[in-house]
């Protein structure tokens, strides 16, 4: 495993942590991962763990999600996050899980946030859905997913944070309108065309205008369905800098939360008191 840490050590600040995955399409092997890689990050002093976007299954085909997904607060998916949580005394933010959708033939793609007692304090639906097409690729999760309407953060011990998922990276309107965080997460499953292309680009910016740390977990290889994600999980800091990275195959990034950097940022460069709209 190929990875680089941060240099800061957690008496500094807030640790958290991004998990990297190579997702199947059999959910109980995602799950046995999940605890594994979770209970790593837990040992290493991590205090919220990040998880990536279809972490419980990559299915064969783009409608197996139907089949599995779960009704709010049932189901083992959730079930195992909030058993981790409560377990290993951590703030999970749960990548995404396929959840039924009033949308006949759609689920909606969605972030759960269970807190350091196994609580569910926050969910996200997935709000911009993804389309592609080049060559022989071709995407389009409008055909399986119903799109989320609400912006949403929650606070964490350290601040605020705001959710997002994949896609909506490349929309900085979205997190603007989240007002004044510590933390994005951006759990994603980008593709490895796209995200050689953007992927560290689009993260490093949403850090740098809104200045604040942006935390992204991806999944990151070939999967048994045959689509190659890009991989690349990293944590930024508010001044753009990569603190960890990892960048391909299954595994960790982590870092800490720095309260004092943040205000060091926004006191030396006051750019989100000189927006004009």
């Amino acid at each position: 495993m190929s990875q680089t840490t941060s240099q800061q050590h957690a008496s500094d600040g807030f640790r958290i942590a991004a998990v990297q995955m190579v997702s199947t399409p059999v959910i109980d092997e995602n799950i046995n991962t999940v605890r594994r890689l979770v209970s790593h990050a837990a040992q290493q002093g991590a205090q919220l763990v990040l998880l990536p976007e279809y972490w419980p299954i990559m299915g064969m085909k783009e409608t197996d999600k139907l089949a599995v997904a779960e009704t709010l607060d049932a189901g083992k998916i959730q079930v195992c996050m909030a058993e981790l949580a409560a377990q290993l005394k951590i703030w999970l933010i749960g990548g995404t899980l396929p959840m039924v959708a009033d949308e006949a033939g759609k689920v909606l793609n969605t972030t759960l946030v269970y807190d350091s007692n196994g609580q569910r304090v926050s969910r996200y639906d997935k709000i911009h859905l993804f389309s592609f097409t080049k060559d022989e690729e071709s995407y389009d999760e409008a055909r399986t997913i119903a799109d989320g309407k609400d912006i949403v953060s929650f606070e964490a011990p350290f601040g605020k944070v705001g959710l997002s998922v994949c896609y909506d990276l490349r929309f900085p309107e979205l997190y603007r309108a989240m007002g004044d965080c510590a933390l994005i997460v951006v759990p994603a499953a980008f593709t490895y065309t796209t995200g050689n292309a953007h992927w560290e680009t689009l993260l490093r910016a949403r850090a740098i205008e809104n200045q604040c740390y942006v935390l992204a977990a991806a999944q990151g290889g070939k999967h048994p369905n045959g689509r190659r994600t890009w991989g690349h999980s990293m944590l930024i800091s508010p001044w753009g800098d990569i603190k960890s990275v990892l960048a391909e195959g299954e595994g960790l990034v982590s870092g800490v939360i720095d309260p004092h950097f943040i205000k060091g940022v926004r006191d030396s460069l006051p750019a989100l008191l000189h927006r004009k709209f």
